[in-house]
């Protein structure tokens, strides 16, 4: 009888217990950089609920952080504090500053099957650049970008330009900028040829002329830089003597934010701007406009940029292992293909624009493969130990040589003071 009690006692136990454990879930706190509202952020919440309905055991909480700037500060403030997200979209460059911190883990320990290898190795090379140091990776490409050249075709026409042209090289570049800057009777300017923002992320910008002149930033361990190397000098001093000498592109600091409205204002006939910029160009851009790849100086070139998935230390192995999969789901073929096509950015893994939705999208839109075919010349972006000082001193730098307080050639020696002063220690 007792023996019988202590049965059903037990059955009664574990008919409570199984509603319980059915319900568990394992949570997944995600910092994704976008201020709230917006499409933007109606689209990951569409993909959380999505895997949600697919994956019932996991609970994906998107939390919306501001700025890319705002969300390494709340994230790095969240480890201090004890309450970290399971993972986050920060930017490629901030992997050796998150290592330094100890504030996240490498995904190698999650890989484990030969789906998962293919999975990793699926992705452009030019984007795990920023993405793998020390042998171990450490972040998975999601939302990733190029610099490209968007130019106004109705403007080409009318200074007698070839509007499915556009300029190849820096010679080129001035040449068109020259015949496509206008100006009124007093000599004031009502259109500029080029313009290249150095507000923001002036470092970034810059870096595709070094590149283009020959050089990259910085070495592949993130301990080095080499601001002051003469091909550096030479693309800081093309980039002043667009405003200088050829007097095709505005003067002092041109801001990142606006460059986009002054480009649809026809302001300015040609501007470099992020390949995250495309479907914002595609809704707003009342003219027929193209986009190229930025012309070559030596070679061509830009640097890669935009965000990564990091997975952060202080989680649970089942939190990880939940993040992890919603990270391959998230990056399958079909969702890289179609988050390029809503986004602007490029889709990060070959395979994505074999996608029947995205062959049907470059069909019908030519300028969304430019990034994509620019990626055999793009490189990893300036990234380091202690990266936001180190790239302050090169923002400095570069913006005493735009506002004229110094030479090309003085600027990058004072920034490269500076970041040796700096790197010292790492190396």
């Amino acid at each position: 009888m007792m023996m019988r009690r202590f049965r059903l006692w037990t059955l009664a136990v574990l008919a409570a217990l199984v509603p319980a454990l059915a319900g568990a879930q394992v949570e997944v706190p995600f910092f994704y950089p976008v201020a709230v509202g917006g499409p933007i952020t109606r689209i990951i919440d569409g993909m959380a609920a999505e895997f949600e309905k697919e994956n019932p055991g996991i609970k994906v909480k998107p939390i919306y952080t501001g700025t890319y700037q705002d969300s390494i500060t709340k994230a790095l403030t969240a480890v201090k504090s004890g309450e970290p997200p399971v993972t986050s979209i920060l930017l490629s460059t901030d992997m050796f500053t998150l290592i330094d911190e100890d504030a996240i883990v490498p995904f190698d320990d999650l890989i484990r099957t030969d789906a998962d290898r293919a999975w990793l190795r699926s992705f452009y090379p030019a984007f795990m650049e920023n993405s793998q140091t020390g042998g171990k990776t450490w972040g998975i490409p999601f939302q990733r970008s190029t610099i490209v050249l968007y130019y106004n075709k109705e403007l080409f026409r009318e200074a007698g330009l070839d509007p499915n042209r556009p300029p190849q090289n820096w010679r080129e570049q001035v040449e068109y900028a020259q015949k496509l800057t206008k100006r009124d009777a007093s000599g004031n300017v009502t259109q500029w040829g080029l313009q290249i923002p150095s507000s923001g992320f002036p470092y970034w910008l810059f870096q595709a002329l070094a590149i283009q002149a020959g050089t990259n930033l910085m070495n592949a361990t993130g301990t080095q830089t080499y601001y002051d190397r003469p091909e550096v000098i030479e693309g800081l001093t093309y980039w002043v003597d667009l405003v200088k000498k050829a007097k095709v592109h505005p003067e002092g600091i041109v801001e990142w934010g606006t460059t986009p409205k002054d480009f649809f204002e026809r302001k300015v006939a040609m501007v470099w701007t992020t390949t995250g910029n495309l479907t914002n160009v595609k809704n707003n851009a009342k003219f027929d406009f193209g986009v190229a790849m930025l012309p070559a100086g030596k070679q061509r070139g830009s640097p890669t940029g935009g965000g990564n998935f990091y997975l952060f230390k202080k989680s649970t192995p089942a939190q990880r292992e939940a993040a992890f999969k919603f990270i391959k789901w998230v990056t399958t073929p079909a969702r890289a293909a179609q988050w390029g096509i809503d986004t602007g950015y490029v889709a990060v893994r070959a395979d994505a624009w074999e996608t029947p939705v995205m062959k049907q999208y470059v069909a019908g839109f030519p300028a969304a493969a430019v990034a994509r075919d620019q990626l055999p010349y793009a490189k990893a972006e300036l990234s380091t130990h202690d990266n936001q000082r180190v790239t302050k001193a090169l923002n400095d730098g570069l913006q005493a040589a735009l506002t004229g307080t110094k030479t090309p050639e003085a600027a990058m020696k004072d920034a490269q003071r500076e970041a040796e002063r700096l790197l010292r220690t790492y190396r």
